[in-house]
Parts: structure tokens; C-alpha cells; sequence
């Protein structure tokens, strides 16, 4: 299969990287002046002599790409500017960046953390990232971000457009084609209908919907899509700002819903014990029907060696819609990755030569080289795609308005909380109201 954009189309793991308790940067030294982002035309020179990249030791998707483009397509780009990368450890990553910006030694692109690039927080405030929309624009290149990929990035760093979408994952529920056609059950449209699909998947000894339990996140997520769906896309934003609560007779509605799924097995034997290779491997051995996850999954789909059931026999669909609510399925749970920033005093012609040559060729180039969806126009078509990766990646073309995750606008307190507890929902241990009032007294107290 092949896909490409069509460049007159207006299109629009990896967890952000929390930078909660940081300690605050010496940005004195740094002599950085906010807002100061260098445009193509200005006065900026290059002050770096190589294009330094850090990222996470644990992912080398983005490097790698890097690196290949340095090779091909950015290969002029590379050589006024070479491309040198390193790598620091995820759990590093907050105090890494703090140090190097205390010492005005900051690379060309790093990853940081969430909070770091805020515009409330020591790097956004100080303007030591760049505007990645401001540059891009100026450089002629801002179509080649994706819209829905736009809104994620915005969303999750308080509206700075402080990254690049070099990973972009969509969330949703993964679906075993053969075992519901085995019961004549067809892509359920609404979450009535899911609730009536993973009952009759019980009913045939199989496990309706397997989650990793055993991480929380997973079951907050169904919680965070309900809640969506059935309030609306800005739903968590009132909590945020006061507007509503998670007491609220809907939003524990919404918890009553997912302590309902526990309470009729729909989860298998096990739930709250179950770990992601566990519940991976259930789903692609085909003892599970179903699996809410992140299309970060794809990597697992496309492997023969872990998918028995064949990547053809895996669908995906959006989150359901709730009868009567505000939210839709064309709102897809979305995120970006970890933040790879650029450093506003490193700006110049050449590391905008750099960003021109990324923003026009990375989406394609890694989508080939890796079969990675990433949040870039495909501006050259590529060939032998997986047919659900295609989907993919025609979903994340097509979508314009994206969803964060239920804790994404949580403290850090809460966020355990509610990833810690939400066990004790699906097993009956606790009340949906309970588990609501835990979580808005958190939230209370954060403030």
C-alpha cells in the first residue's frame, strides 16, 4: 500500500515527559531574553557549529531518522552544519536540561521536560525554546506540520508550540476482525454497543477487553474517553479551571460506567495484575477480543513473531460515542512524544536550512525507514505500508481536533492517585462516587 499527502489537503512511547518539582533553573547566566526567537531575514547568526541533537537513550527513533536524512535528503544541510547526536536517559532528562541551561550550554534540539517547556515553566519563561510555529512559518514550512498534531503539541505545553511532532500517537480500541465476525458483531459505533460486543465475547469464553491493569494509566484512559465523550472535549478543562468537578453527577457517571466493566468481567481474570507484555500478548495471540492502546502498538501488529493472528485480522476504531453526549468519535486521544525543543539562541540560518529540510522530508522519510506515524505531511509517497498503519496515518491526516489524556492536567499527587486507585474502582473495592471525591479533593489541594 501506498500513501502520500496531497499538499493541498489540510491535514491535520511514548509519554510526555513529566518536569513536575523541578528545581528552577540559573537562567541569569544564560543572558536569555524572552520572547526573542530568531526569524528568518533577522540579524541571527549561527552560533553553533554542529547541529547537536540529544535525546532519550531508550528511543532512537528520532535520531535514527536524523541521521538518515543527514545521509539523503539533508545531506547539503548536514554538511554546512553536521549533525551530531547524543543521548541522556529518560529518568535524566529534567536535570540534565537544567544544568545545561544553568550553564548556557544548551544543544541545538533536546528533549526536555513537559513542564520545562510551558510557558510557565524555566525554559518557556525564559525563552531559552524556541517557537517552533513562529520559525516554521517564517521559514515557509508551517503547512508541513499536521493539524491535529498542531492541537496536540499546543495542548500539552500550556499552548507553546515548543516541539515537533516527530512521533504522533493516536489512541483507540484495537479489535480482532475474526473473533467478532465469529459472533456477527460489527464495529461497535457506540459505547451501548461496545458494552453488548464484549458481553458476547464473554460469552465465547473469550476475554472481551484486556488492559495492562497493572499501570493504571490504562483504565484512566477508558475513564478520560467516557468522560469526553459524554461531557465533551472540554470536559477536563473545566476541572482545570473551576468551571466543573469531578464530582460532578456526569463525570461519576463516567467512573460508574468503568467500575461497571469490572463489575461484569468484561476485563478477564487477573485485571488489576496485568502487565502490558501480558496483555499485549493476549490480544495478538487471540485470547482477547479487544485492547484499548496507543498506535504505538503498530510496532507490536506489524512483528510476526509476537502477532498469531495476523495483522490483517486487526481493526481500530475510535473511543465510542455515549448516547446523548456533547463529544464525538472524530475526537482522537492524541499526543506528540516527549518534547524535543530547539534552543532560541542557537537559531540561525543554518539550523533554519536544517528545520526547512526536516519539515519536508521527516514525515515520509520515517515512515519508510521505520513505519513510525509521525505529525509531518507525507509530501513523497511511500511505498508497502502495512494497510493499519496506512490507517493510521490517514487518521492523523484527516483529524483536526485532538484529545489529552484523563490525568493530563493533573498534579503529580493526583495523577497517582487516580492511576493507583482506579484498580479498586474496577474490582468493587470503591465507590465511582469515592473515587471521584479522592480525586477532586486532590485536585483541591493543589491549587
Amino acid at each position: 500500500m501506498s500513501i502520500a499527502a496531497n499538499p493541498l489537503r489540510k491535514h491535520p512511547i511514548a509519554k510526555l515527559l513529566a518536569g513536575a518539582g523541578v528545581a528552577t533553573l540559573l537562567l541569569s547566566a544564560c543572558g536569555a531574553n524572552p520572547g526573542t526567537t530568531a526569524a528568518p531575514g533577522s540579524e541571527a547568526k549561527d552560533t553553533a557549529t554542529a547541529f547537536s541533537l540529544l535525546t532519550p537513550a531508550e528511543n532512537p527513533i528520532i535520531r535514527n531518522e536524523f541521521a538518515a536524512l543527514a545521509k539523503d535528503q539533508c545531506v547539503s544541510q548536514d554538511k554546512a552544519l553536521p549533525l551530531k547526536a547524543e543521548t541522556v536517559a529518560q529518568s535524566d532528562v529534567v536535570q540534565k536540561i537544567t544544568l545545561l541551561a544553568s550553564q548556557d550550554a544548551l544543544p541545538v534540539s533536546f528533549v526536555a521536560g513537559t513542564a520545562q517547556v510551558k510557558p510557565t515553566g524555566d525554559l518557556g519563561k525564559s525563552g531559552l525554546a524556541a517557537d517552533y510555529e513562529k520559525i516554521l512559518t517564517d521559514l515557509g514550512v508551517w503547512d508541513n506540520i499536521l493539524p491535529a498534531a498542531r492541537s496536540a503539541v499546543k495542548a500539552a505545553y500550556g499552548g507553546n508550540m515548543a516541539s515537533l511532532p516527530y512521533q504522533f500517537n493516536v489512541e483507540g480500541i484495537f479489535y480482532n476482525k475474526k473473533l467478532l465476525a465469529e459472533q456477527n458483531i460489527k464495529e461497535p459505533k457506540t459505547w451501548g454497543e461496545l458494552v453488548s460486543a464484549l458481553k458476547k465475547m464473554k460469552e465465547a469464553g473469550v476475554v472481551p477487553l484486556t488492559e495492562a491493569g497493572s499501570q493504571g494509566w490504562p483504565i484512566t484512559r477508558l475513564l478520560g474517553n467516557y468522560i469526553f465523550r459524554s461531557v465533551g472535549p472540554d470536559a477536563l478543562k473545566d476541572v482545570q479551571e473551576g468551571k466543573a468537578k469531578l464530582t460532578d453527577a456526569k463525570y461519576v457517571e463516567a467512573a460508574q460506567a468503568i467500575a461497571d466493566l469490572g463489575a461484569a468481567d468484561l476485563f478477564g481474570e487477573g485485571i488489576t495484575s496485568r502487565d502490558t507484555d501480558t496483555a499485549n500478548a493476549q490480544f495478538l495471540n487471540g485470547q482477547a477480543a479487544m485492547t484499548y492502546n496507543g498506535s504505538w502498538m503498530l510496532a507490536n501488529i506489524n512483528d510476526p513473531k509476537q502477532n498469531k493472528i495476523g495483522a490483517e485480522n486487526v481493526g481500530f476504531m475510535p473511543f465510542p460515542a455515549v448516547d446523548g453526549g456533547a463529544g464525538n468519535s472524530g475526537q482522537w486521544p492524541a499526543n506528540a512524544g516527549a518534547a524535543t525543543a530547539l534552543s532560541a539562541k542557537s537559531y540561525g540560518p543554518k539550523v533554519g536550512d536544517w528545520l526547512t529540510c526536516v519539515a519536508e522530508n521527516y514525515g515520509s522519510s520515517v515512515m519508510k525507514n521505520q513505519s513510525v506515524v509521525s505529525g509531518f505531511r507525507l509530501n513523497t509517497p511511500v511505498e508497502n505500508i502495512p494497510p493499519l498503519t496506512a490507517q493510521v496515518q490517514g487518521i492523523v491526516g484527516e483529524a483536526s481536533e485532538t484529545l489529552l489524556w484523563f490525568e493530563a492536567l493533573f498534579d503529580a499527587k493526583t495523577t497517582k492517585d487516580a492511576q493507583t486507585n482506579v484498580s479498586l474502582l474496577v474490582t468493587g473495592q470503591m465507590a465511582p462516587k469515592a473515587y471521584m471525591e479522592l480525586l477532586q479533593a486532590g485536585l483541591g489541594k493543589a491549587k
